[in-house]
């Protein structure tokens, strides 16, 4: 299944129950001006697939993953947030300046955020399914 991913894109795996993981998606699609990114779920097969291959906790990171098939590379947490941030257009490309700090730190406030999401923005029953119009944009 992951070599189904062209090479010229990336895979963002979100969490597909998560209110702010649906709505940073739907960011991230208005932004992608140069369709760049693919979108799938980690609760499903192709996500399965890269947190097997990659041997990824889950209890560790379980809201973003960035997967670059070209690289055969995933990038995690703030990283994979910065990353995709590179790719966006104008101003949001500017996050990456944030790359200067400490991975450390940036994960110290990234977990903070992931760890309380359910609680500040909710939870759905189920994952996101896609308008037929962003149907191209996601894997199952």
């Amino acid at each position: 299944m992951l070599d189904q991913i062209p090479n010229d894109k990336q895979l963002i795996l979100f969490d597909g129950v998560c209110n702010l993981c649906n709505s940073s998606v739907l960011y991230v699609i208005k932004r992608d001006s140069k369709n760049k990114f693919l979108f799938a779920p980690l609760q499903s097969d192709i996500g399965h697939e890269i947190i097997n291959a990659f041997n990824i906790d889950t209890e560790e990171t379980d809201s973003i993953i960035l997967f670059d098939p070209k690289e055969r590379r995933i990038y995690q947490k703030s990283s994979a947030a910065l990353r995709v941030a590179k790719w966006l257009n104008f101003p949001t490309n500017l996050a990456v300046v944030f790359f200067i700090i400490p991975t450390f730190i940036r994960n110290w406030v990234y977990d903070f955020v992931a760890r309380n999401r359910y609680k500040w923005y909710g939870k759905k029953e189920s994952c996101m399914i896609p308008t037929p119009e962003l149907k191209p944009k996601f894997i199952a």
